[in-house]
């Protein structure tokens, strides 16, 4: 009888272990499509201009007329890995379609544009990836990452993202922005 409640306890052990499995890996990529600001409450960015990694400047201005994808990431950031793929995908199939996606380095110091550098060269990220201007680098910038920013063709934000995402979360997303005459 004993062996019997040991072996209880081995199965409940275990069917607690994936129970907590399966509901963290849910939480983690839970999805985060849909629920836009409507568009009549939207409100238009600001200009934004970025300094890109290897030199120019990256402006939101340039891009009217597409749906932009700001992603802020870092290279040391766990969950920014995980969802580059996706991102990446995203920014392949729908760029022929109207779709901008930059990527926004959060690392610091001196050698993080070396480091972004080669980020990007062994991932071969497809899209500009730009560090934040500099008037806003004389302290930690106060933003969870990844934190992926999703503005209309009118250059108003759409959708904050925080967390990672899933692509098909990203390409509904997108497809739906895209979609949009107003």
């Amino acid at each position: 009888m004993r062996s019997d409640n040991r072996s209880d306890r081995v199965w409940l052990f275990a069917f607690i272990a994936v129970a907590l499995l399966l509901g963290a890996t849910r939480w983690h990529w839970r999805s985060q499509a849909g629920g836009f600001t409507p568009a009549a409450n939207r409100r238009t960015l600001p200009a934004v201009a970025l300094p890109q990694l290897g030199g120019g400047e990256w402006r939101l201005a340039d891009h009217r007329g597409q749906v932009v994808l700001i992603n802020y990431w870092a290279t040391w950031c766990q969950p920014c890995r995980e969802e580059l793929p996706g991102l990446m995908q995203v920014a392949r199939d729908s760029g022929p379609k109207g779709l901008a996606v930059v990527g926004v380095s959060l690392d610091e110091g001196q050698d993080a544009p070396a480091r972004v550098q080669q980020f990007v060269q062994q991932f071969r990220v497809p899209y500009p990836v730009a560090f934040p201007p500099p008037e806003t680098r004389h302290g930690p910038i106060d933003i969870g990452i990844p934190t992926t920013v999703l503005v209309d063709r009118q250059g108003r934000l759409a959708k904050i993202y925080v967390g990672a995402v899933d692509r098909a979360d990203f390409a509904k997303d997108v497809a739906a922005l895209l979609a949009e005459r107003s």
